[in-house]
């Protein structure tokens, strides 16, 4: 995707030229425009790829679309015109929800306000109050920056007083998931108003509602990302733990998901979860403890034919293998055979190797019993299928590679018959292919048993070969 920028009425101006000088139709101004500034590096995927309505007989420019609804809301704020006000909220709405560039035009002339605005008008109003909420969740969706300060007052305002009205409770916390999604200020500043334990608060209170259990379960997942590119140390992990020690999160999770035990998109949505608060030894045993361990292979294994779900269950269990204690809880509960499966099963998905392998990798790791259990369930096998399955993926191929290295690291008399497999040549094409997998591929090379060359590298100086 192209970095360049430019302003909606650049691209507005660009169509109409298209039109009016070379005389094309609307649909052909609209792509040629699109084709010539991406051809520039341009990334348009904040502008609204259509044709702004003809210039009025006074000469003064039109509006798109989007913001005429917006104006048509804002009037009826303005009035405080509560018959009106559904109607307008609701199309504004609907609006927003059809692409980002709609709603990120919407902000760029002052939708924020008047949306808040709307809200604190709604107050008295809990149906009128639901419209206006869930027409904030749309307008913030990948727009964490339009929400200030009062906003996030009145939100938690509304999650405290209305807890435990089911609507009002989703509809707030879509509107924090959205504005904390690659928004660290927003994070932090949620957290310390006291987010964490009304998203912990809100399953329990509605452990019966589906929608509310996968958005608030995604929204505590949110508050661990480390995604805004604009803060250089954010506070993932210490949401992490405050989540399990203060929160307990984890028994909130793991209790959530039996009564969802049919529901594989809430399981997923508590796995993915789950895998991101698996940053301490304890926390790890502790969602073991809990039975979230058995109700992980279980989903693993009721639901192999969707592939989201099996990639999250991947995920999670590549997490809480991060101790030792647990790999061996992980391969006693037969999850291992469930694994090689699931990558045979889903070889052409990129993103299921990947976990797989890296999966595998975890429970082979300082553990030569395992190792065993794995390359008698054939997954020296599956990870060699899948480096041949995806030779341009990166990470499918480092994987692979370290999963080797550590099957045969302290049982090397798994080398022979991984190399059988044609490991070597498959190494040694990752190693070539990406610089990323140099180091991986080589160690795998060298514990294999391999003769192993030190790539050169040409510095483009004098004498210019460098190891």
């Amino acid at each position: 995707m192209g970095s360049k920028q430019i302003a909606q009425e650049t691209f507005d101006d660009a169509v109409q030229e298209n039109i009016t000088e070379f005389e094309m139709d609307p649909e052909e101004a609209v792509r040629e425009a699109v084709q010539q500034f991406e051809s520039q590096g341009v990334d348009l995927s904040n502008i609204v790829k259509a044709v702004r309505p003809p210039a009025s007989e006074n000469g003064q420019r039109q509006k798109h679309q989007i913001l005429l609804t917006l104006d048509c809301l804002g009037r009826a704020v303005a009035e405080q015109d509560m018959a009106e006000l559904p109607e307008h909220l609701s199309a504004f709405a609907a609006q927003c929800k059809e692409q980002l560039a709609f709603r990120y035009l919407a902000g760029q002339n002052g939708a924020y306000p008047v949306v808040f605005s709307a809200c604190q008008l709604a107050a008295g109003d809990r149906d009128l109050l639901l419209q206006a909420f869930s027409t904030l969740s749309a307008l913030l969706d990948g727009q964490p920056d339009l929400l200030d300060t009062t906003g996030q007052e009145l939100v938690l305002q509304s999650l405290r007083e209305r807890r435990e009205d089911a609507e009002m409770t989703l509809a707030g916390i879509r509107c924090v998931r959205h504005a904390c999604l690659k928004h660290e200020q927003n994070r932090q500043d949620f957290v310390k108003a006291g987010i964490l334990p009304l998203l912990t608060g809100a399953i329990v209170q509605h452990g019966d509602s589906a929608d509310v259990v996968r958005t608030a379960a995604s929204a505590l997942r949110v508050m661990t990302f480390d995604d805004d590119i604009r803060v250089p140390f954010g506070h993932a992990h210490d949401h992490a733990k405050m989540i399990v020690l203060e929160n307990d999160g984890l028994r909130v999770l793991i209790e959530a998901a039996k009564a969802f035990r049919d529901n594989s998109g809430v399981l997923s949505e508590l796995c993915a979860t789950l895998s991101r608060l698996s940053v301490r030894n304890e926390f790890c045993q502790e969602i073991v403890d809990l039975g979230g361990l058995n109700f992980m292979v279980t989903l693993l294994a009721d639901c192999m034919e969707h592939p989201d779900v099996v990639r999250q269950v991947l995920s999670a269990i590549r997490a809480v293998a991060g101790n030792d204690d647990v790999k061996d809880a992980i391969v006693d509960a037969g999850a291992t055979e469930l694994i090689v499966l699931a990558i045979s099963q889903h070889l052409g998905n990129p993103q299921i190797c990947e976990q797989g392998c890296a999966a595998l990798c975890m429970l082979a790791l300082r553990k030569p019993e395992n190792c065993s259990v794995i390359m008698e369930g054939g997954g020296a096998l599956a990870a060699l299928q899948a480096m041949k399955a995806h030779p341009r993926e990166v990470a499918v191929q480092k994987q692979a590679c370290m999963l080797i290295r550590n099957l045969v690291s302290r049982s090397r008399d798994f080398s022979r018959p991984i190399l059988e497999m044609g490991a070597e040549n498959l190494i040694t094409e990752a190693r070539a292919a990406h610089r990323d997998c140099d180091d991986v591929a080589r160690a795998a090379l060298r514990d294999l048993g391999c003769k192993v060359e030190l790539r050169e590298l040409w510095t483009g100086q004098k004498g210019g070969l460098a190891q």
